[in-house]
């Protein structure tokens, strides 16, 4: 089975609104049946009536908070036992706008359970089942954020960028028939903003903003291409590759038997 013939359904984190509404839509409209994951149930209902109207396809409806374990719990447990389940898009995720020291601790501390553990938690039991049956793919929403530390998003960014080298890392012990990709947004515009304390997307650079639709079908696209690291308002790739180069030149020199030289002030030459 190749990567771009998964046919299976997918679950979607995250569905009720905003980047998992649109890949639900996109899904649907590709003939996957859904599973899809959000707190909202009603406007979970809503989606999943409205798509089936629209495309047919099989769509089931899972409330949960991913932040409470338990029902973190239930949704890895259908991801560990349900085969027909192909596709993982891990998109579930919140923003925390304003300096650190201003920020309520409860506050980032529920940001990396659902940044953070639940992504963790679900790519496991996503990456068990489908390395059993050595097929499948796991989309992990992750953000340019965490490569800019410049925009001082300090615990948003860090979780970010845990979810950026989390997925370059699965990449490398997964089979090559597990397809993995991880998604960088810059910003897009959706309820995040809201909920984030940073006067909503309005407040924003209008030419620095991407719209949903765009953000998603830019996503898929870098899917089908195979991309691992996809940054939809990235027009030359080489760049990004440029940036990794970079980072793997220090790779001989990040652990050795001894520091180097020029800590060692002092010494007699």
């Amino acid at each position: 089975m190749s990567k771009q013939d998964l046919r299976g359904a997918a679950l979607i984190t995250g569905a009720s609104t905003g980047i998992g509404a649109t890949y639900a839509d996109r899904l649907a409209r590709a003939g996957h049946d859904l599973v899809l994951v959000a707190r909202d149930t009603a406007r979970l209902e809503a989606l999943a009536a409205k798509l089936t109207a629209a495309t047919g396809v099989k769509i089931d409806i899972l409330t949960a908070d991913l932040t409470n374990k338990a029902d973190l719990a239930k949704v890895e447990a259908r991801l560990a036992d349900d085969a027909t389940i192909d596709i993982l898009i891990n998109n579930a995720g919140v923003a925390l706008a304003g300096a650190f020291v201003d920020q309520d601790l409860e506050r980032i501390d529920s940001m990396i359970q659902l940044n953070v553990v639940s992504v963790t938690r679900l790519a496991h039991a996503a990456a068990k089942a489908f390395a059993a049956r050595d097929r499948g793919a796991i989309v992990n929403i992750s953000s340019v954020v965490g490569l800019a530390q410049e925009l001082q998003m300090a615990v948003y960014g860090a979780t970010k960028a845990y979810v950026t080298y989390f997925t370059q890392t699965l990449r490398l012990q997964l089979s090559p028939n597990i397809q993995i990709q991880a998604v960088l947004p810059g910003a897009t515009r959706t309820e995040i903003w809201d909920r984030s304390g940073s006067g909503g997307a309005e407040a924003l650079d209008p030419n620095g903003l991407m719209e949903v639709d765009d953000l998603v079908d830019a996503a898929l696209a870098g899917f089908h291409q195979g991309e691992l690291i996809t940054i939809p308002s990235l027009p030359d790739p080489a760049d990004f590759a440029a940036y990794d180069l970079a980072r793997t030149k220090l790779l001989p020199n990040l652990s050795r038997n001894r520091s180097a030289a020029r800590y060692k002030v002092g010494e007699p030459a």
